[in-house]
């Protein structure tokens, strides 16, 4: 008897929505370094996250990302001017509704991750300035995976550290030229949190930081320590393990938009001298004083 031909395994084409490799993630399950520390509770986020919404709105430098996410338990605001009929904010003056309803000037998810690799060890003003310079420079990012690596350091200096970023950039977008066949992420919409860590930990550069589900910035850092959410001993590492074991995920980003929000104007909350911005709050207007839990 012949033998039958063996059939030859068929291959996905580049591209394919969740084609993510099957073997095992090297990223193991994270652990809490303090597992038999208790706080937050949920309901100790819940509430924090509701006072600094009563006290600051949600932050229109975050709302676009906020509106691209699925409605969660936010409270309604207390003037509307915040937040629309079913939760989600409402459009900034620099996303407005087009005639269809639609809006307009809609990030790409590969625009984000390049604006929070140069958003690292700066501020946000010069990361803002610094992706800014590299799209006018560089309109597509094609013509930035084609360009020499010292013009993209030269169009992203303001940002600080250019030579490390560019090569961060220019090594993104080659693996995912190389792994999907063009430059373009907008398939990662689609993927769980966990699927999204994973996919990204393929790209040299993009450490797990860059893709928290609640990063921990020195603002949130010092504002978790007060509130008493973290150990005295705690450094930021521990603080993100932490914190994102802790934390409820519906709760994360609207709660860490807030936070990094408040630390940047409330002195009682943080160290260091904050913004020009924190003259609108006067030291007795803090309302975290009131979750601050006493030794």
């Amino acid at each position: 008897m012949m033998k039958e031909p063996r059939k030859r395994k068929q291959l996905k084409p580049l591209g394919e929505p969740h084609s993510l490799p099957k073997k095992k993630s090297s990223a193991k399950p994270t652990k809490d370094p303090y597992p038999t520390y208790d706080p937050p509770t949920p309901d100790e986020c819940r509430a924090v996250r509701d006072s600094l919404l009563a006290l600051h709105g949600f932050p229109q430098e975050f709302a676009k990302y906020r509106r691209q996410r699925p409605s969660e338990d936010l409270p309604p605001d207390e003037n509307g001017s915040s937040f629309s009929a079913d939760g989600a904010p409402k459009p900034g003056p620099s996303e407005k509704d087009d005639s269809g309803g639609n809006l307009t000037e809609k990030e790409t998810v590969l625009d984000g991750l390049v604006s929070t690799v140069l958003s690292q060890n700066t501020t946000e003003l010069n990361s803002q300035r610094a992706f800014a310079s590299l799209k006018s420079a560089f309109p597509t990012w094609e013509n930035v995976l084609g360009a020499d690596s010292k013009s993209i350091e030269n169009a992203i200096r303001c940002g600080g550290l250019a030579p490390t970023k560019a090569s961060c950039i220019k090594n993104l977008l080659s693996c995912l030229l190389e792994r999907k066949g063009k430059l373009c992420l907008e398939y990662l919409r689609d993927f769980s949190v966990d699927e999204v860590k994973a996919e990204l930990s393929l790209f040299k550069g993009i450490g797990p930081k860059t893709h928290d589900d609640f990063p921990v910035d020195t603002h949130v850092f010092e504002i978790a320590k007060a509130l008493g959410w973290l150990p005295a001993v705690a450094d930021r590492n521990k603080a993100y393990l932490h914190l994102n074991q802790r934390i409820p995920n519906k709760l994360k980003f609207d709660l860490n938009c807030l936070l990094y929000t408040h630390g940047k104007v409330c002195r009682r909350c943080i160290k260091k001298e904050g913004t020009q911005i924190k003259k609108e709050l006067n030291d007795d207007s803090c309302p975290l004083l009131h979750h601050c839990r006493r030794s």
